[in-house]
């Protein structure tokens, strides 16, 4: 099965979280740090995915209604 498309991003994150998340590592939670952020992400956006939408739907009637 071919790879999907990836991107690389690069970000600042608050010291102690990065120490956070190099433990989980190290006690072998996640293989890498990659492994760690991408599953974070795809939770984070899992469990938001709802009001996401509803925000994206309200900008986009305010938008349409108002233009702004």
């Amino acid at each position: 099965m071919p790879e999907k498309p990836t991107t690389t991003i690069q970000t600042e994150i608050p010291m102690g979280l990065f120490l956070e998340a190099q433990n989980l590592v190290k006690q072998g939670w996640f293989r890498n740090m990659d492994e760690l952020v991408l599953d974070a992400l795809r939770r984070f956006l899992e469990s938001h995915r709802e009001d996401l939408m509803e925000e994206f739907i309200r900008q986009d009637i305010e938008w349409g209604l108002y233009g702004h």
